[in-house]
């Protein structure tokens, strides 16, 4: 099986690609990604060499470009992971955010239909990739987001995925398209790029500098182990039925300043700060436009029919993530200089 993996350079896509790279060693695994400024191959250094494993850098919102991979690589399954992901960027520069999210998912959705469908589609798969921030918010209290609550999303960033799959299942009902669709809460862990809360207020708490905190602190987020993520898109993957969607969640609940106090404690423990100093660097900061007040996620479906489960509380995962950031320093000095971004041209370019 050859499988296309997109945005496997990011975050969530570099832990897909090196567990079916490792995993299943017979699969040819092809990592797309356009390399933009979230998209690091220093993720993915262990695995590069293998055998079952290539790069190709290109951008999904260029029909010319998917066609001319699709008919040359003949994939049999998609994995498609690639996006514009981070809220704010959305609010600054929405326009980005259809491009990607919209054009390139419809892109990719017309290349796989072209070529499978004269094939009678058999032992093919299009797994579309998104979030729970299409379903919108909800109130404080016991609902959950299930995998029919209504869409009503609240940013550009969710309204373009909330767009994309609603083509992914028009292009399954319409031309028959064998999909597969999952929603997920907020990821954590290594290699996460540090704009986002966790690595940025580690990184903050590092520098002794401000760590930024919406509001009052009050939004309360799912968090997810993004190596839970990745074993659940591996089940979905291989046992998830077509035409159907599977939320993930992690079963986990935190309010974003419940949570910061946490990672400010356990970064005083593990760096030998006195306890409670790192508190002192939080700054409450202009809310967010628009900020959706909680979500929460029911994954009892994906539970039940396919066995998955997360293998870790927060608490531990937290402790493994930062243990991560302060085991491999380097990585994070290259994020945050920009000098990540030369590992392409170095190992790739001249290939």
């Amino acid at each position: 099986m050859k499988i296309i993996i997109t945005g496997g350079a990011g975050f969530i896509g570099s832990h897909v690609v090196r567990l079916f790279v490792t995993k299943y060693p017979e699969y040819q695994i092809l990592n797309l990604d356009a390399l933009t400024y979230a998209g690091n191959l220093e993720n993915l250094r262990d695995i590069e060499q293998a055998p079952n494993y290539r790069f190709v850098k290109g951008d999904i919102t260029d029909q010319a470009f998917v066609d001319h991979l699709f008919a040359t690589e003949e994939p049999d399954a998609v994995i498609h992971l690639a996006a514009e992901s981070h809220v704010d960027r959305s609010i600054t520069d929405p326009l980005a955010f259809v491009k990607t999210n919209v054009l390139g998912t419809v892109h990719l959705l017309n290349a796989a239909r072209n070529l499978w469908q004269p094939l009678g589609y058999a032992g093919k798969t299009f797994y579309h990739v998104s979030t729970d921030e299409v379903y919108g918010s909800l109130e404080m209290g016991p609902e959950l987001f299930t995998e029919t609550t209504a869409y009503d999303p609240r940013s550009p960033y969710s309204a373009s995925k909330a767009s994309s799959d609603h083509f992914v299942r028009a292009w399954h009902h319409t031309y028959h398209l064998p999909v597969k669709l999952s929603n997920c809460s907020n990821n954590y862990g290594p290699n996460h790029f540090p704009e986002k809360l966790i690595p940025l207020a580690l990184h903050r708490i590092q520098q002794r500098e401000p760590i930024p905190v919406y509001g009052r602190g009050e939004n309360v987020r799912d968090w997810l182990f993004v190596k839970d993520h990745a074993t659940a898109i591996d089940a979905v993957f291989h046992r998830g039925r077509v035409g159907e969607t599977y939320n993930i969640g992690g079963v986990n609940e935190w309010k974003n300043l419940d949570l910061i106090h946490l990672l400010c404690d356990v970064m005083d423990e593990k760096t030998g700060q006195p306890q409670g100093s790192s508190r002192q660097l939080i700054k409450f900061v202009t809310d967010r436009a628009g900020h959706d007040l909680r979500y929460a996620i029911d994954s009892s479906k994906i539970m039940q029919e396919l066995g998955w489960k997360p293998s870790v509380t927060f608490e531990q995962g937290l402790r493994q993530t930062i243990d991560w950031y302060l085991e491999n320093q380097q990585w994070l000095n290259r994020v945050t200089s920009g000098q990540y971004q030369d590992y392409y041209r170095q190992q790739y370019a001249a290939r």
